[in-house]
């Protein structure tokens, strides 16, 4: 497995395993599949975003396989600046429980350690226990609870848990 930033050469890649995110997970996802399928030249879309040196996007390869992603923002703001914000995160369900996830949040930390970056926030499903368990693990600690964050339907609502990774109570 090779984990690397993405380019606007992997868009075609990523939109399918975001498309495959969007259906498997949609509770883990802002985005809708049926929003995702109105946009208007998605890859092309995808490889702009990419390309963004604003925000930092990675893969994790099995030979020409993208098996997961993540996205990493750093704070854009004075005020703000000494954190970043993990989004995105996927890993598809044939690739669980090999190390794909813990490698994908080990890039984000290996790029917040090379800059200003103190601390790494992310925002998870309250019921997704196999991802809180592996945050939890890499040292993150939630520190509040989004109640009714997501709406499902007309009456279904999922909480989030926040958490943080302060990279200074790492090694």
């Amino acid at each position: 497995m090779e984990v690397k930033r993405l380019g606007a050469i992997d868009a075609e890649h990523y939109w399918n395993l975001r498309l495959e995110a969007l259906q498997k997970n949609p509770e883990a996802f802002i985005t809708t599949y049926d929003e995702a399928m109105q946009r208007q030249k998605p890859i092309e879309t995808a490889a702009e975003r990419l390309s963004d040196d604003s925000a930092f996007t990675y893969g994790a390869y099995d030979s020409q396989q993208l098996l997961g992603v993540v996205t990493f923002i750093p704070g854009k703001h004075k005020k703000f600046g000494h954190k970043g914000e993990i989004f995105a995160m996927y890993v598809s369900p044939a690739a669980r429980g090999k190390g794909v996830g813990r490698a994908l949040i080990q890039a984000c930390i290996d790029q917040a350690k090379s800059s200003s970056i103190e601390q790494i926030q992310l925002s998870v499903v309250s019921t997704n226990k196999p991802a809180k368990l592996l945050y939890e693990a890499m040292g993150f600690e939630a520190y509040g609870l989004e109640k009714k964050a997501i709406k499902l339907g007309k009456e279904h609502y999922l909480d989030e848990d926040m958490m943080v990774l302060f990279l200074d109570e790492i090694s």
